[in-house]
């Protein structure tokens, strides 16, 4: 009967094949990424249209009867360029302008955003250049409390709001000539004013920040160049 034998006399383990172990993880990590990546721009197409389709809806929805929408970039330097928001240039503030069935610019569309009661709420809204002011505002995404927060696309007397919100520039063009601003449900005095909905006051606040953060930088650039976009391309 033999023996057992001793830990130091079994022969030694087969070595690991680490460079086998490593090149079969590259090449699983690189499948991986291959078809993450034909995934993506699969879809692309898909998403970017499925954009431009929301941002359409969004457009007529603060811009009733346009017909036509291009998408332009006010630059920092004051020029305006034509040119969607992927890939622009820092600084740059994106809008839409719209033009009706004769090709004549009837509005700028543009958004905004500002903190809400649980999350950003991002807004689109509407200006025309014939009153200077805002003439509706849609929601773009938000997660404020539902029942509460969506009172604001619910609403017809904080929505009649939006019917002529004075957005005048000041004498010099460099702002406007009133900040718009959200007031306390039923103190609205002023043309530039949001009469806030009861229950829901800090959304509200949002919508209205959210407008006149984007009015103050973006009017300055886009009404002196009127004339440019003046006609549909």
């Amino acid at each position: 009967m033999n023996a057992p034998q001793s830990p130091a006399a079994l022969p030694p383990p087969p070595p690991t094949p680490t460079l086998a172990m490593i090149a079969t993880l590259g090449l699983v990590a690189a499948i991986c990424g291959l078809l993450i990546v034909t995934a993506y721009e699969g879809s692309l197409p898909a998403v970017k249209e499925n954009r431009r389709i929301a941002l359409e809806r969004a457009v007529a929805s603060v811009l009733p009867g346009a017909r036509k929408t291009v998408s332009y970039l006010a630059l920092p330097d004051g020029s305006v360029v034509a040119g969607g928001a992927e890939g622009a240039p820092a600084g740059a503030r994106p809008f839409q302008a719209a033009y009706d069935a004769s090709g004549a610019l009837m509005g700028i569309a543009a958004e905004g955003a500002a903190k809400g009661y649980a999350d950003t709420v991002r807004i689109m809204f509407g200006y025309k250049p014939a009153c200077q002011c805002v003439v509706g505002f849609a929601l773009v995404s938000s997660r404020e409390t539902p029942g509460i927060g969506d009172k604001i696309v619910k609403d017809a007397a904080f929505l009649k709001n939006f019917e002529a919100l004075d957005a005048r520039l000041a004498p010099d063009m460099k702002a406007l000539a009133n900040a718009i601003t959200t007031v306390k449900h039923g103190t609205k005095t002023q043309p530039w004013q949001i009469d806030a909905i009861s229950g829901a006051t800090v959304t509200s606040r949002a919508v209205g920040r959210g407008i006149d953060e984007a009015a103050q930088a973006l009017l300055p650039r886009i009404v002196p160049k009127l004339e440019q976009i003046g006609r549909a391309p």
